[in-house]
């Protein structure tokens, strides 16, 4: 299976996605994550820990013969052609956004281009969500949903421990953090029976 993740902004955790979409299908089988991001955020990430997958250079793509999922991590702001080969040479698209306005003004741009994908292509991950009482998560779901754009049921929260994660190069269910149980399960709908059904 290959995944890619792919953002219209920096700032909405595609890397972070990245890796834990790579933390999350190792546990099924053997995974690689291409990191193909100019900042090699992914591999900085590696470097400061020990991951339990391979994390591997755009340039060494050849080796992910050897692995049953590839994960790849994309530049930022793709133009409407880089995302139709995106969505082309994968079996999902992930798209992550955050609910603020910018990141939804950025996502709804991008409906028309969408919308020429492949049904079933691509789907939305909204991340770096506030926790309740704040109603953020909820308004984003509604217009993305409302403009017939594909958004996962899952969300992932914002939470610490994704910064400890980073910082300690490990998937955040390796934090020393009491809400990493809680930022681990919110990946719970990464499962593939899961990924077409809303």
């Amino acid at each position: 299976m290959i995944i890619v993740v792919g953002s219209f902004k920096g700032g909405v955790s595609k890397t972070t996605t990245a890796i834990h979409v790579a933390a999350y299908l190792q546990q099924k089988a053997p995974t690689v994550l291409v990191d193909g991001d100019l900042n090699q955020s992914a591999l900085n990430w590696a470097s400061r820990g020990k991951p339990p997958f391979k994390v591997i250079h755009k340039d060494e793509s050849s080796a992910i013969a050897d692995f049953e999922h590839t994960i790849i991590d994309t530049p930022a702001r793709p133009d409407d052609e880089d995302l139709k080969q995106l969505a082309a040479v994968s079996d999902l698209l992930i798209i992550p956004t955050t609910p603020d306005a910018f990141a939804l003004d950025a996502m709804l741009q991008t409906v028309g281009v969408l919308s020429e994908l492949e049904e079933g292509s691509y789907k939305i991950l909204l991340t770096i969500v506030p926790p309740y009482p704040s109603k953020e998560g909820v308004k984003a779901r509604a217009a993305l949903t409302g403009a017939g754009l594909p958004v996962f049921k899952t969300e992932i929260g914002r939470k610490a421990a994704f910064q400890k994660s980073a910082f300690f190069g490990v998937p955040v269910y390796e934090v020393d953090d009491p809400r990493a149980g809680t930022a681990w399960a919110d990946l719970k709908h990464w499962e593939p029976r899961s990924w077409d059904d809303g």
